[in-house]
Formats: C-alpha cells, sequence, structure tokens
C-alpha cells in the first residue's frame, strides 16, 4: 500500500511584498496620482500589523523602482511618469517636456572657450590647442533635473556660440539653425553619479544614470561632442528602428 502523498504547502508571502503590492494597486488604480502623499513607516506599520522594518523595506524598494520619491523630513509621494527621451532621433529636450505640458527651465552652470585637448581634438576632428566652446547644464523638468548637457562644440561651425542667450534658446536649437545636423552618433551607456554629478541631479552618489556619448556632424564637419547623463530613477529613452 503507497503512502498517501500529502498537498505542498504554499509559501506564504513575504509582508513586506505584500506592502508594496497594495501601495501598486492603488497607484495603477489611479486612487494615489503622481505627486499624492504615501502612508508614512508608522502609518504602514499600524495598517499592515507590520514591523518598521518591513514598512521601511517595502517603501525603500518601491523607491528604487521609480514609483516612489522620498524627501527627507517630507514625506514619501507618488514618483512623476518617467520622462521619454529619443533615443535615435535628436530632438530639443525643451520641447519634448513641454510636449507632456510640463515647465522646462536650465541652469547653466559653464559656457566658456577653452583650448581643445589630444582627446578632444580628435573627437572632434581638429588639431589639438584649436579654442573650442564649453558649456554645461542642467535641463529641469517641473523644476526637478532631468538631464545634464556636457557639450563641446567646433568654435568654426558655430562661432557666436557663446554669445547666446541659454535661458531662453536651447544650444540643440541654435545649432540647428547655424549648423543644420546630417549625422549623429550615439554611445548609450550605464554609470553611477559622481560628486559633481549627484549634486547637479539632486541625487545620491553612486546613483544609476544613463549616458548618451553624442557626435554630431553638419555636412562634412564635426560640430559637437556632447555627453547627456539622465537619472537612470527618473528617465527612459526610447529607440525605434526599421529593416
Amino acid at each position: 500500500m503507497t503512502a498517501e502523498k500529502k498537498p505542498k504547502l504554499k509559501t506564504p508571502v513575504p509582508l513586506y511584498l505584500q506592502v508594496k503590492q497594495s501601495i501598486i494597486e492603488k497607484i495603477q488604480a489611479g486612487e494615489w496620482q503622481a505627486n499624492d502623499r504615501v502612508p508614512s513607516e508608522a502609518e504602514l506599520v499600524v495598517q499592515f500589523d507590520c514591523s518598521r522594518m518591513t514598512a521601511n523595506r517595502a517603501l525603500r524598494e518601491l523607491t528604487a523602482e521609480g514609483l516612489l520619491v522620498r524627501l527627507q523630513g517630507v514625506g514619501t509621494f507618488v514618483a512623476e511618469p518617467k520622462g521619454q527621451s529619443a533615443l535615435f532621433e535628436i530632438h530639443s529636450i525643451e520641447n519634448e517636456i513641454l510636449a507632456r505640458n510640463h515647465q522646462y527651465s536650465c541652469k547653466i552652470t559653464k559656457l566658456e572657450q577653452v583650448l581643445a585637448s589630444v582627446t578632444l581634438a580628435k573627437e572632434l576632428n581638429i588639431p589639438p590647442e584649436t579654442p573650442v566652446y564649453h558649456s554645461v547644464m542642467v535641463h529641469l523638468e517641473n523644476d526637478i533635473p532631468v538631464q545634464i548637457e556636457d557639450r563641446f562644440v567646433n568654435a568654426l561651425a558655430a562661432p557666436d556660440y557663446l554669445e547666446q542667450d541659454f535661458m531662453t534658446i536651447t544650444p540643440h536649437d541654435y545649432l540647428s539653425r547655424v549648423a543644420p545636423l546630417t549625422q549623429g552618433e550615439h554611445i548609450v551607456e550605464a554609470v553611477e553619479a559622481d560628486d559633481r554629478s549627484a549634486r547637479l541631479l539632486q541625487v545620491h552618489v553612486g546613483a544609476s544614470c544613463l549616458q548618451i556619448t553624442r557626435r554630431t556632424w553638419s555636412q562634412s564637419h564635426i560640430v559637437t561632442s556632447t555627453k547627456l547623463l539622465f537619472p537612470g530613477h527618473r528617465y527612459k529613452l526610447k529607440g525605434s528602428f526599421s529593416s
């Protein structure tokens, strides 16, 4: 006589996952909208009869996944949906933000003339020590930093670059007028925020970021060499292709 098999017991779902799922369901159902405050750790402890550590883990993981934003001393809020930036096409970030009916602004941290290093000269296909223009600016969406633009410009292609008011026109829009784009090259990689990037993007040092290294041509001339840095939890990149 064979022994009767006992039914397998289902592994109980960890409590922190139950807390996470409850929050996710409220966001997906529209009960909690972007920028709405969610219950604090103490409130979750009471609601789910769980430990402070369990509530903290649920909120911490949802923040890391980009669904929540935690502001020290203020509270935890539903995150704005991630902005979306074109990967294979080159657009003005201002237009992308305005198209989402959001507010665009920028901060200029550097606008100068420098001499091209050997590495930069090779990227721009110019002799070393050639004067080039360098700009660094932070683009903001609803006053939240979403991109650092670190751009070197071939001075011969855009001689009036330093004279522009980049509070009213983006470098992309200006360069599109004076040196229309005919070709572009992208390199996309995951990087960690260093001290400078973390400060400008208002993230912690070591935070995951997406970096696009881009060169652009106008006819046969290389016009720019640019690094665009996005905080990974606030932005996504979209590309399309056809065969």
